[in-house]
């Protein structure tokens, strides 16, 4: 039995190093796995630089919308969306940080808690998910 206290919250200042990490140090095979091309890639720099904005931008101007997934109360993955519609539709990803923490249904609660938020802040009619 997981006792374990999942919760999200939109994306803080102090959650960035650890998207940074998990899309930079992540094994090339697990990225590649996912269907992403390492060759697409932005530089780190202005990755993080995509993230801090969002800090900063109304929900109708944003490009991309990141809700942080917590385990106990640690930062432990993400859900972002992005092409998005303001008051129409979005694209969701899901990305759980940690090997250990991935394929025991820990994901799955995360996405009940994270899509009432994109719908809700964005004023969605349409969320498509982009797992793997």
């Amino acid at each position: 039995m997981n006792t374990s206290k999942l919760s999200v919250r939109e994306l803080e200042e102090s959650d960035i190093p650890g998207i940074i990490d998990y899309w930079y140090n992540a094994e090339p095979s697990f990225l590649i796995g996912m269907g992403v091309d390492l060759d697409k890639l932005p530089e780190i720099d202005n990755f993080r630089k995509m993230l801090a904005e969002q800090l900063e931008q109304a929900y109708n101007e944003k490009n991309s919308y990141c809700i942080t997934w917590l385990i106990d109360g640690i930062p432990s993955g993400h859900s972002n969306i992005n092409k998005i519609i303001f008051g129409e539709e979005a694209f969701m990803h899901l990305h759980l940080w940690k090997s250990p923490t991935r394929q025991k249904g820990t994901g799955i609660e995360f996405v009940r808690m994270t899509i009432p938020l994109f719908f809700n802040n964005l004023k969605l009619k349409k969320l498509y998910c982009e797992p793997y």
